[in-house]
């Protein structure tokens, strides 16, 4: 049988509990074998970076103090795991947080903090959890840097699948089987010279999607502190529910309006390689869960919806622009020379407008803009978007949509070129009240 791989969050290992709760779901799973793919305690790699910049700015003393604290988080977890603090684990706690001691003491008599040093001190984090829950299951665990092979871009390195592979068949296939239970970290990877490298954020569900797909894995699970990706954000709508199945460009799409469960990029080696991903919740492990797979779809014209903010609409008005050869090129180098990303686009026969994140250099831009016509800018609106892969097929949507937001005026209306997105630009204070309407409308029976 295929292994599974089961990756767990900064959250589902946060303290000795959530680890043995992390060892009871994995127990029940064992029947091909599981590789399990860790975060760092949650909180750690922030503690990590705070330590670096500290040690920066010339206070080595209290960076120290932080490299203790992150240290004793991990003893005290220790003594209520498995055997407890024991002298070998001990050891090698106090052997990975001296060694961030020296490196702290370093960046800060050079007061020099390369991205390569700073992918050393990251990776901290998940080396210590890593032998935490491998002691808590009492199971190897094979440090992640000797299988994620990288380059050498320091902070967001690019992963090598094809020696990945070779290596997952060297160090992790003769460890994993029926009934058995391997440790690894996420997140942290190593160059061709064994130098550590970190993936980036968000690079724990990057290592465990390329592990899986190295290992040709049954399945990917990504248990985190949620049930699956939900139909909205359950903050603003509390009615709002796991999606059972989800297509990869369906979560693609909602990751970039705000879903922030996990980002598609991370999954797609596995997406790539036939094998399915699941998102579930490690304090609910039983309950609802979402599977992502390409092809995939729930077969609802809406699947979710989503919502960004700080959104600012550009509006450029030119009576003559259809008859000039090369005016929208004039008009995006413009976005370009002030290194703007244009987010939404829509036209008409004398306007154009775009959408761009209100961090974009705005005044600038309307100085810029001006000169190919009358510019109007709309600050402080955002993107709602509704995200399904039968949207192209369901012309009733726009007329339901428009029915539920009632008095809601919308700005500007945007079909994704996949025909899977509609987005709809508002006043950002009306977005809380659009997506309540919208998701009653849509996956409560339109109830009020």
């Amino acid at each position: 049988m295929s292994p599974l791989v089961m990756k767990f969050g900064g959250t589902s290992v946060g303290d000795a509990s959530r680890i043995e709760q992390v060892g009871t779901i994995v127990r029940t799973n064992t029947n091909g074998g599981v590789l399990v793919v860790v975060s760092a305690m949650g909180g750690v790699t922030n503690m990590l970076f705070d330590a670096a910049r500290t040690a920066l700015a010339g206070e080595i003393t209290r960076s120290l103090e932080m490299r203790d604290a992150i240290r004793e988080r991990h003893y005290a977890a220790a003594r209520t795991l498995g055997t407890g603090l024991t002298d070998s684990l001990a050891a090698a706690i106090t052997a990975i947080t001296d060694e961030l001691g020296t490196y702290l003491q370093g960046i800060g008599l050079l007061r020099e903090l390369s991205e390569r040093s700073m992918d050393t001190v990251a990776s901290i984090g998940e080396r210590l959890s890593g032998i935490l829950v491998a002691h808590g299951l009492g199971v190897p665990c094979v440090d992640a840097r000797l299988v994620m092979r990288t380059d050498s871009r320091f902070g967001q390195a690019r992963p090598q699948p094809e020696a990945i592979r070779e290596l997952a068949a060297r160090h992790f296939a003769p460890l994993l089987g029926a009934g058995k239970i391997l440790v690894t970290q996420g997140y942290i990877g190593s160059d061709g010279s064994g130098t550590t490298t970190t993936l980036g954020r968000g690079g724990s569900d990057y290592s465990a999607s390329l592990f899986g797909a190295a290992l040709d894995a049954a399945e990917i699970q990504i248990w985190t502190d949620v049930e699956g990706v939900l139909t909205c954000d359950p903050r603003v709508v509390p009615q709002a529910h796991p999606v059972e199945i989800l297509g990869y460009e369906e979560a693609a799409e909602l990751a970039a309006y705000g879903a922030k469960v996990l980002h598609p990029a991370t999954i797609k080696p596995a997406v790539e390689a036939g094998i399915p991903v699941t998102v579930r919740n490690t304090m609910l492990p039983e309950g609802r869960y979402t599977t992502i797979r390409a092809g995939a779809s729930s077969g609802l014209p809406v699947t979710a919806l989503a919502v960004r903010k700080g959104i600012a609409i550009i509006n450029l008005r030119q009576e003559t622009m259809m008859d000039q050869s090369g005016f929208l090129t004039q008009l995006f180098d413009v976005f370009g020379s002030r290194g703007t990303s244009v987010d939404l686009v829509s036209t008409s026969e004398v306007c154009v407008s775009v959408t761009v994140d209100m961090a974009a250099p705005l005044d600038l831009l309307e100085k810029d803009l001006s000169a190919l016509g009358s510019v109007e800018i709309a600050r402080d609106r955002a993107v709602v978007a509704l995200v399904g892969e039968r949207l192209r097929q369901t012309p009733a949507v726009l007329a339901t949509a428009f029915t539920a937001l009632g008095d809601i005026g919308v700005e500007m209306i945007s079909m994704g070129a996949n025909e899977i997105n509609l987005s709809l630009v508002m006043k950002s204070d009306n977005s809380g009240e659009a997506l309540c309407r919208l998701h009653a409308a849509f996956f409560e029976g339109g109830r009020e």
